[in-house]
């Protein structure tokens, strides 16, 4: 016999992977199909099973839960209906203020400079690198999760999302110091060149997955602001090479 049941919390490749592998582990449970796109899983019973033994499994899996009864699911149909409603600023608040402060800071450095266009670049470059690192390594397995289910690297080889804030670190130190501008513009070309294929790929198949820009701090859905904040890297990484 089987179960359809909707599943909350989930964000990405890595929480199907981790809720399917709780259910099957409970006794009585034959088989467990999961998705993301609707947030379901569908349970093969050999058995009755008490449901609250799956709500159980899948809570140890993760921040997630599993919906029992009618009224619950229709809740989160309904806070699905309100987070689709939401606007663009509620949506990318942090994201947007980071940026923006970052811009502040940038042009303030600039003003009266001889060089003041590249500075400004620069230390735009290094604000972002430092502080997008910064989120990530609050939640580094969190991130890793979210991150493996988009990227083209990290899905087939995990220990790269694990390493990514890492390099963006060492790229933010590298704005920082300004020492050896001609590798690091190299380096942040072929790494956010390489991360956006990704993202353009999750949104032109239109997968609704978390974005892991700012780790698991902000729930943020992937977009096309995801593609203009990774291509937007790239650019200014090529002009700063010119520049150079």
């Amino acid at each position: 016999m089987k179960h359809t049941y909707t599943i909350k919390g989930m964000t990405c490749g890595g929480c199907v992977k981790s809720v399917k592998k709780a259910l099957e582990q409970v006794d009585g449970v034959s088989a467990a199909e999961v998705s993301l796109t609707p947030p379901e899983a569908t349970i093969e019973m050999n058995r009755v099973v008490d449901e609250g033994l799956l709500e159980k499994a899948v809570a140890a899996a993760g921040s997630y839960k599993l919906i029992t009864n009618k009224h619950e699911a229709a809740s989160a149909s309904l806070d699905a209906v309100q987070d689709d409603a939401k606007s663009f600023w509620e949506q990318y608040k942090p994201l947007l203020i980071l940026v923006g402060l970052l811009l502040l800071v940038s042009v303030t450095v600039a003003i009266g400079e001889e060089n003041g266009f590249y500075l400004g670049m620069r230390t735009f470059m290094a604000g972002f690198f430092l502080s997008f690192s910064f989120f990530k390594l609050l939640d580094l397995r969190g991130f890793a999760s979210a991150y493996s289910g988009y990227d083209l690297l990290a899905s087939v080889w995990l220990p790269y999302a694990f390493m990514y804030p890492f390099i963006e670190l060492v790229l933010g130190l590298a704005y920082t110091s300004g020492m050896y501008p001609t590798y690091v513009n190299a380096a942040t070309i072929i790494v956010m060149g390489f991360s956006s294929i990704g993202v353009i790929r999750s949104v032109l198949h239109k997968r609704e997955i978390r974005c892991a820009c700012l780790g698991t701090v902000f729930n943020l859905p992937m977009s096309t602001v995801t593609i203009i904040e990774d291509t937007g890297m790239v650019a200014m990484a090529a002009a700063m090479l010119v520049m150079n």
